[in-house]
Parts: C-alpha cells; structure tokens; sequence
C-alpha cells in the first residue's frame, strides 16, 4: 500500500481517529486520480492536513486544505515545514457554507468527516456537487453501520457513541442521502476493506481518545460498525 511510506505520519499528533492515511489509500486505490498542479482537489475536513499531504503528492493535485476545528494558521505552519505550501492551501470554513468558485474543483474528496454535516437529504446536491466540475469526482469515507443493523444505531453504539450514534447508518442510507440529480452521472457505496488496520493503528497511537475507543472495540465497534466508501461523478 501507498500509505506504507507515510508511516511516521501515523502518530498522536497527526492521527484524530482511524486512520485516515488508510482509508484515503484504499479509496484512491479504488478510484486514481492522475492529476497536475493545475488540477485542484478539495479536502474537506482535512484536520492536522496530512491527508491533503497525500492527496498532493500522491495525485499531483493542488489541494484545498480544508478542517472547520484546525485554524488556517496552524495548518499553514505545518504545510511550510513539509515544504508544501504552494501545494496545500490551508482553509478555515464551515462545510455549510462555503465560499468557492462554482465548478472550481476537480475532486471532492472527505475522510472521515462528512457525516458530521451531511446527513440530510439535498446537502450533497446543494452544497457540494456545485463545486465539482463537470466530468469530476467526489470520493468520500465515513463510519457507519452494518447493512444488517440497519435504522439501530442509536440502540447498539450509544454507549460507546454517545449522542452521536445517530450519524453511523449504512452503506444504502448513503447512496439515497446523496440522492438523484440531472448533473450526477453515477452513485455508488460500498463498505470498506481496511477496517481492522485503520482502527488498530488509531489504537497504536495511545491517544486518550484511542484508548477509550479501544475498550468498546470487541463489544460494540468491530461486531456493529464498518467503513462506509461513496463515490458520486458528475455528468
């Protein structure tokens, strides 16, 4: 894998849950882009920045650097000691609300982060699909549900979840969340393969976050949970 070489990037100060380096490699795996600088990818939610990292150097894209909880500023530092800051450009805006060019983006591309704010029917449509150029791609990975626990997250994951358990749903609640649209070409969802590695190298890290995780992993996360993968290309 890819990711292999981004391995002193799997650590605490970097990692904010599963393995995002992971989750991006199989998605990409699944669907390459072969870009140039001309190129650009959005990165929303891009937190400490190292997915956008691999995103330019492993795509050859300018990436649009994007996180709503990690300031402009901090990412810009981190960016100029990797020596990419004509290659990443930090943001700081509400996935909500964002203020770019329509049709500006080659790819959309979301790891671990979209279902924080894009679970309602119309938000992809409304507030995502018109940045994507035309003939472009969104490739997207969240956590999520077993297919067969399906409308019971609340009831299986709210003891290690909490008030959030209601955003894990499966892969089919997905693709109709994205929805149908005259400009989207084709919808697809799928549940990821890399679920045991992505969670067990968030472990590795001794996060406090992790290690709390770590206690619910046999009982509620590995039995119940999975990696959701969703790919929408515009017409």
């Amino acid at each position: 894998m890819i990711s292999e070489s981004y391995r002193s990037y799997f650590e605490r100060s970097f990692m904010m849950g599963p393995n995002c380096l992971r989750l991006l490699d199989e998605i990409l795996g699944e669907y390459p882009l072969h870009y140039t600088s001309d190129n650009l990818v959005l990165d929303l939610g891009c937190g400490m920045g190292v997915t956008s990292l691999f995103i330019a150097n492993e795509t050859g894209a300018t990436v649009y650097a994007n996180d709503l909880w990690i300031s402009e500023e901090e990412n810009r530092k981190r960016f100029a000691n990797w020596n990419m800051k004509d290659k990443l450009i930090p943001m700081q805006e509400d996935a909500t609300d964002l203020h770019f060019n329509k049709e500006m983006f080659d790819a959309l591309i979301s790891i671990d982060s979209y279902h924080y704010f894009a679970g309602k029917k119309g938000f992809f449509v409304n507030n995502i699909l018109p940045y994507i150029k035309k003939g472009g791609i969104a490739l997207i990975v969240i956590p999520g549900i077993k297919s067969e626990y399906a409308g019971r997250s609340e009831e299986l994951l709210a003891e290690w979840a909490g008030n959030e358990a209601y955003m894990f749903q499966c892969v089919e609640f997905w693709k109709e969340i994205i929805g149908e649209h005259e400009d989207i070409k084709e919808v697809r969802t799928w549940e990821m393969s890399l679920f045991d590695l992505a969670w067990q190298e968030w472990f590795d890290t001794k996060h406090e976050y992790a290690l709390n995780d770590k206690k619910y992993y046999d009982s509620i996360i590995k039995p119940f949970t999975n990696f959701v993968g969703i790919m929408v290309r515009k017409k």
